[in-house]
């Protein structure tokens, strides 16, 4: 989930908020909008879910979008999760595109701290065939987490910013060793980079970057995707 999104206009299979790079990030418009050309678009579902979600929640702008959304979609195929869980559900739409990809067999649990979204979630889950495949979690995570019997295959965590430490703590005891963990919003905006310590969840964010880049007990990257996911592999 990102703060802050900038409207700009993008081919139509990318509806109503269009992915965007951190503003530190100078790459030419020409470049994203040859890039948004050329990777695949989503489902009408996910469509209809981004449009609801801008309709009906304060913070649109929270939504992945399109773009993150088809990559988080492409890992979660090339993974094939038996065990997936979501940290910050939001209105679901990273649920469905991780959900996607689950093994035949698989199960994605997801996490929620706001149960009034709960119906929304469970609204387009349903449109989207998933209802079988995704349990959904309402509370707060680092309560919910110690109470899953499961050994996961792919974490996704997009709650609370300041959360993340303990997230990934909690998260990445119960992940299996060669499971995949990814971190959104790990760039803010850019905020992360220099030494402003005025932005209290950038300075969060980034003794989050440094702590798991650190972490002898995985191997990381830091994609510059969107607003920053930190992508990580349990050794």
């Amino acid at each position: 989930m990102q703060a802050a999104c900038k409207q700009a206009s993008k081919p139509e299979k990318f509806l109503v908020c269009h992915p965007c790079f951190p503003k530190n990030m100078n790459l030419h418009d020409k470049t994203l909008d040859y890039c948004f050309e050329h990777s695949t678009g989503v489902s009408r579902v996910l469509k209809e879910l981004e449009r609801e979600t801008h309709l009906r929640t304060l913070n649109p702008q929270m939504l992945s979008g399109p773009y993150q959304g088809t990559l988080l979609r492409f890992f979660s195929r090339m993974i094939r999760p038996r065990r997936a869980l979501e940290i910050g559900a939001f209105t679901g739409y990273t649920t469905i595109c991780i959900g996607e990809g689950l093994d035949n067999n698989g199960l994605l649990h997801t996490i929620e701290v706001n149960d009034e979204l709960g119906w929304l979630i469970w609204k387009y889950v349903r449109k989207a065939g998933l209802e079988e495949k995704i349990r959904l979690h309402l509370g707060d995570a680092a309560v919910i987490i110690p109470q899953l019997d499961e050994t996961f295959d792919l974490v996704f965590l997009d709650a609370g910013k300041l959360d993340y430490p303990v997230h990934y703590e909690l998260a990445l005891a119960k992940t299996r060793p060669g499971g995949f963990l990814l971190a959104d919003n790990v760039l803010w905006d850019g905020k992360v980079v220099g030494e402003d310590d005025k932005d209290e969840t950038a300075r969060a964010l980034r003794a989050f970057n440094n702590m798991v880049h650190d972490d002898p007990r995985v191997e990381n990257i830091l994609l510059p995707v969107r607003d920053g996911i930190m992508l990580m592999r349990k050794i």
